[in-house]
């Protein structure tokens, strides 16, 4: 056999090197592809196509009407859309899948009539699995300070204490992603205060916020801001620098 042959010979009863395969693309913690929202004439959301990274903390921003709570309830599988899809990571919104990794605060809180806070926490925590639960509803309540009004109705209390209840539901369940609306309005100083640390310790445990708001305070605090005007993204990019009140107005 000649050299050549012998070559040709080694060469075919090597192992052929199999391709490399590329490392599967991690799911976003929220996508949404084409999502449309509207009512006849009127369209609440235009098409829309946005993907927030696991662990993105990003402010959501625009005027009454300009779409913010229109996709937030449809993400959260509270709202169909016209058209298109939004998914949580990689699960349906309104899904067993997307409902098991998302948390869900709404801009206008609403509660069992003749269930106490506490017992709504419990509710809350039990049917989400959570174990031992009562030292953290105990924590969540002395860190908004409302500790004192666990035995109480929510339903009769007013704007700020229900908004502080509805911030200690969200967070007794275990969440990936957690999408607020207005989480700000009718808190006081120290409430403010109190919902900017638990939403920081969230994000620095690793999960995904997407918080729709002009409270200057956490805007400052997130690395990107998507701004809505009439149902249509007008900004989306680093939140250094933007000018909140013009995108807004």
């Amino acid at each position: 056999m000649s050299p050549a042959d012998r070559r040709r010979a080694n060469r075919a009863s090597q192992p052929k090197e199999q391709p490399k395969q590329r490392p599967k693309e991690r799911p976003a913690a929220l996508r949404a592809n084409g999502l449309t929202k509207d009512y006849g004439d009127l369209v609440a959301l235009a098409p829309l196509d946005l993907a927030v990274a696991p662990g993105e903390s990003v402010a959501l921003i625009g005027h009454n009407g300009s779409g913010k709570t229109t996709f937030l309830r449809m993400a959260a599988g509270l709202l169909e859309p016209s058209a298109g899809a939004v998914e949580l990571h990689g699960h349906p919104a309104g899904s067993i899948g997307a409902r098991a990794v998302t948390a869900y605060l709404s801009d206008a809180p609403t509660f069992y009539e003749d269930l106490s806070v506490w017992e709504h926490l419990e509710y809350t925590a039990r049917l989400h699995g959570v174990q031992d639960w009562e030292q953290d509803a105990a924590d969540l309540l002395g860190h908004l300070g409302v500790y004192e009004r666990a035995d109480d109705l929510p339903a009769r209390f007013s704007r700020g204490l229900k908004q502080k209840a509805s911030i200690a539901l969200a967070f007794i369940r275990p969440f990936e992603v957690l999408l607020v609306d207005e989480p700000f309005v009718g808190l006081d100083a120290a409430g403010k205060e109190a919902l900017l640390e638990l939403l920081a310790t969230a994000h620095a445990d690793g999960a995904t916020l997407l918080v729709a708001t002009h409270e200057l305070a956490f805007v400052e605090r997130v690395s990107r801001c998507v701004a809505l005007r009439d149902g249509t993204v007008v900004h989306d990019g680093p939140s250094e620098g933007v000018d909140v009140l013009s995108l807004v107005t």
